[in-house]
């Protein structure tokens, strides 16, 4: 069981542990000595890792202690200020960093934060990496005393950060032109506040920005991808051709179609692997999703003969299957999706980009394309838990779960898992009869509750 590192870098509340600026300082410590272990300088340039954050106040707090650490073992800092979490991703490689390092809680409240790394590859590092930046922030066993006068590492801003983002995300449509277009952008206060609304406007579209006024507090206040009936009332407002929702580090983005009615993740894979498949550009005419996306999906790909193989719950397993694989698209139902051919993690506004040129070049609107995908109904349903203990170890759970997938048959799944970032124990049940397994999730939630609180 590791301490700092859950499922996707280290999480929690802002200035507990671990997200205090003594575990940061630590961290980035650790951080440099293992990149400076684990890749070799052939070129004899100085190390560097580049920083990024979203708009919480904790994030001055976090990227100054995490900069003191790496400049103290000799790295450089190269300081992009708030940017999404792909921007990062793809920031790495274009200045050739070692490493890049991400200051966010993505769509959680203002009051938590996070701190998530990559390699210089773009991706998440990998379990072994986490596990030794862990073993060493907390082993007390990093010496920097050695790196002293001019060896000492240096800390630059980085004003070019942006227009470089920018420019790589219009590339990934070609520049196309989106003149004509009418959209909706919630940035939630988020990474993307200035970012996003440019990347639109500067291809030509009309873009109506909500949400953009960041105040260190208000990140995913009521907006955003969690708050989805603030870009559908917009929209409607506006008349526009489509609403785009972003999280709070942009990694993920929720869209409405003309009608105001909300496009899933699932409906902008199907469309999205549509059009890669009949341009030929679908490796092994294969999408990549989770355990939680619909069934609907898996009946929309097989119209065309493409195959959907699915993984654990969370981005990374999605990611690390196609790596492994040779797969380049994939994503989740919440709407992290991964265009591989582009960048090496889930990305918002790339994704959003891509929907557009298929509705420019395709000449459709947006409810037209989302509706290749019939979603079967299904419940998810959320419940707080005290702690994370195994379904299987609690025999009535165990006992209820295998009599509600006797009674779905092969015309439904159930899904039980817990969330990775929060204590949170989600169900997923899927059936031809709505209101059946909405009361079947009610009786596994009761149980959940029982067993915990009980």
């Amino acid at each position: 069981m590791r301490e700092l590192f859950g499922t996707d870098g280290v999480r929690g509340k802002a200035n507990t542990y671990p997200i205090i600026p003594e575990i940061a300082l630590r961290l980035g410590k650790a951080a440099a000595e293992a990149f400076k272990q684990n890749i070799e300088n052939s070129n004899g340039k100085r190390r560097s890792i580049i920083i990024g954050k979203d708009t919480r106040l904790s994030g001055y707090m976090l990227e100054t202690a995490l900069t003191s650490g790496i400049t103290s073992m000799g790295v450089d800092v190269l300081l992009v200020g708030p940017m999404p979490t792909p921007a990062i991703a793809h920031l790495v490689r274009s200045f050739a960093a070692d490493a890049g390092i991400m200051i966010s809680a993505s769509h959680n409240p203002a009051e938590d934060n996070g701190i998530k790394f990559f390699g210089r590859d773009g991706f998440k590092l990998p379990d072994k990496v986490e596990e030794q930046i862990e073993e060493l922030a907390l082993s007390n066993n990093i010496k920097g005393d050695h790196i002293t006068g001019g060896l000492i590492g240096k800390a630059y801003r980085i004003n070019d950060a942006s227009g470089r983002y920018i420019e790589f995300s219009k590339s990934s449509i070609d520049n196309l032109s989106l003149r004509g277009l009418k959209i909706v952008l919630d940035c939630a206060n988020g990474a993307a506040y200035l970012i996003a609304p440019k990347v639109f406007s500067e291809l030509g579209a009309e873009v109506i920005v909500l949400n953009d006024r960041p105040d260190g507090l208000n990140i995913n206040l009521n907006c955003g991808a969690l708050h989805t009936e603030v870009i559908q009332k917009a929209v409607a407002e506006h008349k526009a051709d489509i609403g785009i929702a972003l999280d709070g580090d942009a990694d993920r983005v929720i869209l409405a179609d003309e009608n105001s009615s909300i496009v899933n993740g699932d409906a902008v894979m199907t469309m999205c692997a549509y059009e890669l498949d009949m341009a030929g550009r679908l490796a092994k005419k294969t999408v990549v999703a989770t355990t939680m996306s619909n069934i609907g999906l898996e009946i929309a790909l097989k119209k065309r003969n493409i195959r959907l193989v699915r993984t654990p719950v969370g981005d990374r397993y999605v990611i690390d299957a196609m790596r492994a694989h040779g797969y380049n698209f994939g994503g989740e139902q919440c709407g992290h999706l991964v265009f591989l051919d582009h960048n090496t993690t889930g990305d918002g506004i790339l994704t959003a980009l891509q929907v557009l040129s298929i509705m420019k070049r395709n000449h459709r609107r947006l409810s037209e394309l989302a509706a290749d995908f019939k979603k079967s109904p299904q419940i998810i349903v959320n419940v707080d838990v005290r702690e994370k203990k195994p379904f299987e170890e609690m025999p009535s759970i165990a006992k209820l779960s295998k009599e509600v997938e006797e009674k779905l048959g092969n015309t439904g799944r159930l899904v039980l898992r817990y969330s990775g970032t929060q204590n949170v124990a989600r169900i997923m049940l899927e059936g031809h009869d709505e209101a059946s397994i909405k009361g079947l999730a009610e009786q596994l939630a009761e149980a959940i509750k029982k067993e915990n609180f009980e």
